[in-house]
């Protein structure tokens, strides 16, 4: 058996959902992960100080037995956002970022931003304080195709927000292309990017060829294979721009396998095996514990885990659990298509 060990990982993205899933999920986390930027898209969403520390205390009371685990809260930028009670909530240290998502893109984004002018006096407040923006970079016109939205947001959007905020720290969450990567590299301070595992694994054949795939299905969209190869070239060259984010994101099956099924790739449960396959096949093993537990905290000017986390490789395929059963209702753990020989002890 050969085995591995690293400080203990965080997850920069993820999401809890609330009530029953979130009792639920949380225990598929904690298991392995110290800390996690959780995702503030709730019904309704979390928007104020007062509504992260009511979410805080849920999550916090739905707490495994014995868990060694801190959440680390966002708030969800609108319109209508209050700058002095967001640099209130930061100075506190009751959140650790702000989530941009531009209305429509994903997930219960109903309330995000349109118009980008009404939110500039909170991003310069933003960049005064030192809080990190968390941007889901996907423009939203129906006149640009899905599978362009990244490539046009950075251009029309994200390019011209930063160059209009210096200062302003941002981490493009969960990329998914070349042009993604390419942006990062050009950046010399204040950009960082997350990437999910499961876009280390799929590409968009694997939602489409052969039949849908719903739980393959999430958005951002897996795109083309060079895609997800300058994605896997990135997580494992060592570049501490690029980090962690599993963009976790549970729904119940009744829901995925739908008419009009949810995105999201629940990956929480095996993650960290996964990644350890993806770095080995990459010949960067060396590399998986800066990607998972020391750029994200570097990025957030956060001291990384003092405790460890073991992996080993074993001679035989490890078997994950297929679901995960939540008083909503049961939910499909990811399936990367492919035997996987490495778990954490």
């Amino acid at each position: 058996m050969t085995t591995i060990t690293i400080r203990r990982p965080d997850d920069w993205h993820l999401h809890l959902r609330d009530g029953a899933m979130l009792a639920g999920v949380l225990p598929e986390t904690t298991r392995h992960f110290a800390r996690a930027i959780i995702m503030p898209n709730l019904v309704p969403p979390v928007v104020t100080a007062a509504d992260a520390q009511a979410y805080r205390d849920r999550i916090l009371a739905a707490m495994p037995a014995g868990a060694d685990f801190t959440p680390l809260m966002t708030l969800y930028l609108t319109e209508d956002t209050d700058p002095e009670d967001l640099a209130r909530a930061h100075a506190s240290g009751l959140i650790t970022a702000v989530k941009l998502y531009p209305a429509g893109a994903t997930t219960n984004s109903a309330s995000g931003v349109r118009d980008f002018a009404r939110v500039r006096g909170v991003l310069d407040k933003m960049a005064e304080i030192g809080c990190p923006l968390c941007v889901h970079g996907e423009v939203t016109d129906p006149d640009i195709d899905i599978f362009d939205r990244e490539a046009v947001f950075i251009d029309r959007v994200l390019d011209p927000v930063r160059r209009a905020t210096p200062g302003l720290r941002v981490i493009m969450e969960h990329i998914t292309t070349k042009d993604g990567v390419d942006y990062v590299k050009t950046a010399e301070k204040d950009l960082g990017a997350t990437i999910t595992t499961h876009h280390l694994i799929i590409n968009r054949n694997h939602i489409l060829v052969g039949g849908i795939k719903p739980h393959y299905y999430c958005l951002p969209v897996a795109k083309r294979e060079e895609h997800r190869l300058a994605l896997r070239a990135a997580a494992t060259s060592g570049d501490e721009r690029f980090f962690l984010g599993t963009d976790s994101a549970p729904h119940i099956d009744a829901l995925k396998e739908h008419a009009c099924g949810c995105a999201g790739c629940f990956t929480a449960t095996n993650t960290m095996a996964l990644l350890a396959h993806v770095f080995e096949d990459e010949g960067a093993l060396d590399r998986l514990e800066g990607f998972a537990s020391l750029h994200g905290p570097a990025f957030y000017g956060l001291a990384p885990n003092q405790g460890t986390l073991t992996l080993a490789r074993s001679d035989h395929p490890v078997q994950f659990p297929e679901k995960i059963e939540t008083g909503d209702g049961p939910v499909t753990v990811f399936d990367p298509g492919f035997p996987v020989y490495w778990s954490p002890l």
